[in-house]
Parts: C-alpha cells; structure tokens; sequence
C-alpha cells in the first residue's frame, strides 16, 4: 500500500499553506481570496488527475495531440458538509486526425480504471463527462 502524507500550516484568518509528501507547498484560502479553496482544490485535483491519465493513453494509442484542456464544474449541497453533488467534467483535445473514439475510450479508462481521484469522488458524486475534439491549425511555415 502506498502512503501519502501532508501537512497543513495555519497562516491567518482560513489561509493555510499544505505541503504534502512532494514537497510543493499549496496556498489554500477557506475564504477563496489568498488562494483557492480546499474545494476548488479538489476540482483541479479531479481534472489533473484524469488529464494525466488521458493524455498517457492517447499517446500509447499514438493519437497526435497537440493541446489538452480539462474543464470541470461542480455543484456543491447546500447544507453541510457541502459535498459535491455533480461534477462535470469536459475534454477539450486539438491534435492532428485525433480518432473521437480513440479520446472517449481514454476518459472511460481513466474514469473506471485509473483515476484516484474520480473513484474517490464518486460514492458522493455523479460524475459526467464530456468531450469536443479539434483539428490543429495548420503551422504557417
């Protein structure tokens, strides 16, 4: 079992900064002013997440991506704790003859496979997800 281990350092008001085992100290702000929020954390953490794992794949599948963007959206409960009710998540891939179903078999694996993050999220989350595919602009030479 691989451990993971992190500490948090209260610095003001809700401002704490969160150093975890890799050693890049994250400013986090319960107020969203000095930093973004543990929450809006999550999100970004769900969307590097399944980016890394899709990228990965497309490139195995010598798909030749030229950008990948991760776009999430999240609604939270309104009564405490304030979980996470739906998560949407939305792929935007540019690349050269980018195969569409080369790019929605990636984001299944990613989201029944090996994304940490969305098995995590989703006992309390309906995750959905999304993808646009775009040629690249030819290079002007």
């Amino acid at each position: 079992m691989a451990h993971k281990d992190g500490v948090v350092v209260w610095r003001e008001n809700e401002i704490f900064d969160g150093t975890p085992t890799s050693g890049f100290t994250v400013r986090m702000d319960g107020a969203g002013k000095a930093g973004p929020s543990p929450m809006e954390l999550v999100l970004l953490g769900l969307a590097g997440c399944t980016g890394a794992d899709v990228i990965d794949i497309l490139r195995k599948k010598r798909q030749e991506v030229t950008s990948l963007e991760v776009r999430v959206h999240g609604e939270r409960a309104a009564e405490h704790p304030r979980k996470y009710t739906h998560v949407e998540v939305n792929f935007v891939v540019t690349g050269r003859g980018v195969d569409p179903q080369a790019v929605r078999r990636s984001i299944e694996l990613s989201e029944t496979k090996y994304c940490s993050v969305s098995a995590t999220l989703r006992d309390s989350a309906q995750i959905t997800t999304r993808f646009e595919v775009h040629e690249a602009q030819a290079v002007a030479s």
